[in-house]
């Protein structure tokens, strides 16, 4: 499936080709954290298939419980996360499905790092919902 995307104020604009079958929540604490969230929304795109066509994105390296580093790459004016990947040699790129205009076609289908999920995000049905925020 072919997706486009980019950040919130337009000055980063990707495309990818992506399979939607592999959408998956992560759960894991460097996620909430570098999301500002409780779990972050990704689907990965192989470096073939990802190509950015507007700016250049900032650049952070995390490095994970496992010791291997990751870039995170974010939109340097409006802040907005758009992708991870390795750090050297890039062959996958974890697009942030919030970025994707396609992103209500994407549904999440395997959560990892359940073990840090916050126990609340395993059960939002209940939650009351209101259509839009009018304050």
């Amino acid at each position: 499936m072919k997706i486009s995307g980019g950040c919130h104020c337009g000055a980063i604009a990707y495309e990818a080709e992506i399979d939607p079958d592999s959408v998956a929540i992560c759960h894991c604490t460097d996620c909430q954290t570098l999301s500002g969230s409780a779990f972050r929304v990704v689907v990965p795109a192989k470096r073939e298939g990802f190509k950015l066509l507007a700016g250049e994105p900032k650049i952070y390296v995390k490095t994970g419980e496992s010791g291997r580093k990751r870039v995170q790459s974010f939109c340097s004016n409006c802040g907005t996360p758009i992708y991870s990947a390795d750090t050297e040699n890039p062959q996958v790129f974890s697009i942030r499905v919030g970025t994707a205009r396609q992103r209500a076609q994407l549904p999440p289908q395997i959560q990892f790092w359940c073990r840090s999920a916050l126990e609340w995000t395993m059960h939002l049905e209940p939650v009351r919902q209101i259509a839009r925020q009018d304050f």
